[in-house]
């Protein structure tokens, strides 16, 4: 696979959700993005561009149903799976921290 790349400033919001991997604050996976919501554990969810519509169409439809907030990064799902320190692609995350969940969407509206 190959590494898409960033737009300018999409660095500080990708190193904002590896701190949030590090700190053990993110769900991984479209499903467990979907239990996050639905357990109200999450207002945010980060999903990689280039996924599959089916994948996307269900993101949306459950951000929008439980009123969490979609973003959809400029990385694909390779660079965002290296950049949470994944080994395998990450088509999605939902930041599970209040906190961390503002400073995420603060740096990707800042791009």
């Amino acid at each position: 696979m190959k590494n898409t790349g960033n737009a300018p400033g999409a660095g500080n919001a990708l190193k904002t959700l590896g701190l949030a991997a590090r700190g053990g604050k993110l769900a991984f996976g479209c499903d467990a993005c979907c239990d996050a919501l639905k357990q109200g554990r999450s207002r945010l969810v980060i999903m990689a561009s280039g996924i599959s519509q089916n994948t996307s169409k269900r993101l949306s439809d459950r951000c929008s149903f439980y009123g969490a907030r979609l973003i959809t990064a400029t990385c694909d799902a390779f660079e965002l799976g290296r950049v949470l320190g994944r080994r395998t692609d990450v088509a999605a995350v939902a930041v599970t921290d209040p906190s961390l969940a503002a400073a995420v969407a603060s740096s990707f509206d800042k791009q």
